[in-house]
């Protein structure tokens, strides 16, 4: 497998990653506005290991925005492009949803106010351990 492809495939986990940091609030969000009126409820909205990962997610990216420090799969992937720009149509188009031109401190700010949501609705809206 070339170096162009494994970069690829690192640019799309990190989309992965991207989507479900994001989506995993708006998920949780509406699976309790949908609990909240129906009688079975969303329990994925309060499922434990999912909340757990998704908290875990965000609080990874704060720890490394706050520390000033890269995004390890974008090291990675930039190591296996090195100078190359022979990106193809999907990874360019992933690629301009993914990378923003803006200062350091546009980013940290905007983790950290997504952290402040995704802390709070931990907080509202605990999740819980399966049969309780």
């Amino acid at each position: 497998m070339s170096s162009a492809a494994l970069a690829d495939g690192i640019l799309v986990v990190h989309a992965a990653f991207v989507a479900f940091v994001v989506g995993g609030l708006l998920v949780t969000w509406a699976g309790l506005a949908l609990g909240a009126g129906l009688a079975l409820g969303a329990r994925f909205a309060r499922n434990a290991w999912f909340r757990g990962a998704h908290l875990a997610a965000i609080g990874f990216v704060l720890a490394e925005s706050l520390l000033g420090l890269a995004c390890p799969l974008t090291i990675w992937e930039d190591a296996l492009r090195g100078t190359s720009h022979s990106r193809g149509f999907i990874a360019r188009a992933i690629a301009a949803w993914l990378y923003w031109d803006a200062p350091a401190w546009v980013f940290t700010a905007i983790y950290c106010a997504f952290g402040g949501l995704v802390a709070w609705t931990w907080l509202r809206f605990p999740p819980r351990r399966a049969g309780r």
